[in-house]
């Protein structure tokens, strides 16, 4: 009954962020503001900035994981309604404003479902994956639904996202009510800035953790920002469907993540996830609308690897740590404000330059030579992980 309850709430969660994310790139560069596509897509990681601390981190304190899910989507809703009407040439900036907006109220919630899942199962962490899951099934369901409603380019996708959210809002006061990180007793400036989550980057394997997750979302950056326009280039016409073949592979690999972070240790899945990337960009380097169109499907079916070794596991990783310390809700938060947050926000801004550079129609060719960067900077920071990163967390389990 609990799996399926928290299940639910993942499936809800994620279909809201697939219902956009993965094809807005295309729909501002059919609409005529592609040159809006960087600020867009920084908005994100301002909000996981912003709202991390406000609303993920320092309000979980005072605020039930639940009741925060209920508010935070409810108003969410509304801004998803009102959207497509701003999403013109005219009033591209207004648009991107109330984007940041609303992702402030919805950054948070991806912290906070994590939390409640968490925490509800205790001990059993290994259940975990198996709900995560969920979440990548609602943003597969999402990809399929706007792909086969051809709404791929259309401004249409947040009116999509917009009823899911209002019926996680609803459905979250149903939650399992899992208890606010205890205040402790200290000032006020130490509670709002979360000394005690951040007390966990002493540790140094988790800082080497957290600094290796904040520089591989830059180059992640790039991908959530241009895969979509990139495959349209590239001559496939169901772009939404065909991402979501990325989802499809998350499942895949969801499944077994108990097995493996049981088996190996959190380490060796975060550092193939990050290879994974490198793999993943130098096969749209070379990836066309021709002959070598079977890169840009393998290129897309890699995300599984990436998201699930690198994204999940880290969130495993990140709840052993923190835990003990009583600051789970909290940790989330500042995993979310890193990579969503810090990460996200530098490569939406120096995707933007190197997109800058190219055409305003680009080719094939022009693509090819734009994902060469994040390729080459995925395969320098995972050569970083693999020598500096040690699992703490295993010897002491081991001892």
């Amino acid at each position: 009954m609990l799996t399926g309850r928290l299940s639910a709430l993942m499936f809800m969660q994620f279909f809201v962020w697939g219902a956009w994310n993965v094809t807005l790139g295309l729909v501002m560069q059919t609409v005529g503001i592609g040159n809006l596509i960087g600020n867009a897509f920084s908005v994100g990681p301002i909000a996981s900035i912003v709202g991390s601390f406000l609303l993920g981190m320092a309000a979980a304190r005072y605020v039930s994981p639940r009741m925060l899910m209920v508010i935070l989507h409810l108003v969410g809703g509304v801004i998803l309604f009102v959207l497509p009407s701003f999403v013109t040439p005219a009033a591209g900036g207004t648009f991107v404003w109330l984007l940041l907006g609303y992702m402030i109220l919805y950054m948070p919630t991806v912290g906070l479902a994590n939390t409640i899942a968490l925490k509800s199962f205790g001990d059993r962490t290994d259940n975990f994956p198996f709900v995560r899951a969920f979440g990548t099934l609602g943003w597969i369901t999402a990809g399929l639904i706007v792909g086969w409603a051809g709404l791929s380019a259309s401004p249409q996708i947040f009116r999509v996202a917009a009823v899911v959210s209002v019926a996680l809002g609803l459905y979250s006061f149903t939650l399992p009510n899992v208890a606010s990180d205890a205040p402790r007793d200290e000032s006020v400036i130490r509670q709002v800035f979360c000394v005690e989550a951040f007390g966990l980057l002493k540790q140094r394997s988790f800082l080497i953790f957290m600094t290796c997750a904040t520089l591989i979302s830059i180059p992640l950056a790039m991908y959530y920002a241009y895969a979509s326009p990139y495959v349209g280039a590239t001559g496939i016409a169901n772009v939404g469907g065909t991402l979501a073949i990325g989802q499809m592979s998350e499942l895949v690999f969801m499944f077994s993540m108990p097995w493996l972070y049981r088996r190996f240790g959190v380490k060796p899945l975060l550092l193939v996830g990050m290879i994974a990337w490198a793999l993943r960009y130098a096969l749209f380097a070379i990836g066309d609308g021709g002959s070598s169109l079977w890169a840009v499907y393998l290129g897309v079916a890699l995300h599984g690897v990436c998201y699930d070794f690198f994204f999940v596991a880290g969130a495993i990783y990140t709840g052993t740590v923190a835990t003990p310390k009583g600051v789970n809700a909290q940790a989330q938060g500042m995993l979310t404000l890193f990579t969503y947050g810090v990460g996200m926000l530098l490569g939406s801004q120096i995707g933007a330059m190197l997109y800058a550079q190219l055409p305003a129609v680009p080719t094939i060719a022009d693509w090819q030579q734009m994902w060469w960067y994040p390729a080459i900077a995925a395969a320098v920071i995972a050569l970083l992980f693999q020598f500096t990163f040690r699992d703490d967390t295993r010897r002491e389990v081991a001892a």
